[in-house]
């Protein structure tokens, strides 16, 4: 991302960074990207990214899953609001976004992995068993949604 508003001091971030995610489920199924990139690389969770200025939380959740998913959205309210952190050995943070994901409908359009997912799809909730999913998905998806087994 070319305008990133956290900046970097030796590849560590100086403060949070606000992103979204965004949960659309069609026919019973939940969208999810395999993240190509750290953090979370190669887990499968909901997508989304960084809040660019200027934008509200609706249009970075539809431009991020435009991005990576190919998939059209109509973003709605927040539904579940959480931080990441994740440290190196020194237990400096190496990572560090406020994430709010926001409940969303499927408008149009076919999935492809693009801008920094690696797989993007449609997953039941037998699917998601099977797959690498990440922790904060799971539980989100199980405790709010009863999506999962």
């Amino acid at each position: 991302m070319q305008n990133e508003v956290s900046p970097k001091k030796n590849g560590y971030p100086q403060q949070p960074v606000v992103a979204v995610g965004a949960i659309v489920f069609r026919n019973n199924r939940v969208l999810l990207v395999r993240r190509a990139q750290p953090p979370s690389q190669d887990l499968w969770a909901i997508p989304g990214g960084r809040v660019e200025i200027g934008e509200t939380l609706q249009e970075a959740a539809e431009r991020e899953i435009l991005e990576e998913t190919g998939v059209t959205i109509q973003a709605r309210e927040p539904v579940y609001t959480f931080d990441y952190i994740e440290r190196d050995g020194s237990e400096l943070p190496r990572f560090h976004y406020v994430i709010v994901d926001l409940i969303a409908d499927y408008v149009r359009g076919e999935t492809r992995a693009g801008d920094d997912a690696a797989d993007a799809r449609w997953v039941s909730a037998e699917e998601l068993a099977g797959l690498k999913v990440s922790s904060k998905t799971v539980r989100l998806l199980k405790t709010h949604f009863e999506f999962g087994i």
